[in-house]
């Protein structure tokens, strides 16, 4: 298993902990995770081809599919209610 595929494993097992940890403290870490997710798809993408992308990019998709459409709403115009605590 190559380096990259290494790294994107530990960064669902991190996204899994996240998604443990109540929703105020959520805020830090899943962020970071947020943002560290395009550049690993970038070397998944360059490491393994399209395939193994498509597929990192819907788990990728999958796992943060409520913050992502949070941020969609919010950069259209749309309200947007935050998640309750």
């Amino acid at each position: 298993m190559s380096m990259t595929l290494i790294l994107a494993c530990l960064w669902v097992l991190a996204a899994t902990l996240t998604a443990f940890l109540p929703m105020r403290t959520q805020m830090g870490p899943g962020l970071a995770l947020l943002l560290a997710a395009p550049v690993l798809l970038y070397f998944i993408a360059r490491d393994h081809g399209f395939i193994v992308l498509t597929l990192a990019l819907l788990a990728f998709l999958s796992m943060f599919r409520r913050p992502l459409m949070y941020l969609a709403k919010r950069a259209m115009g749309r309200p947007a209610e935050p998640p309750k605590s």
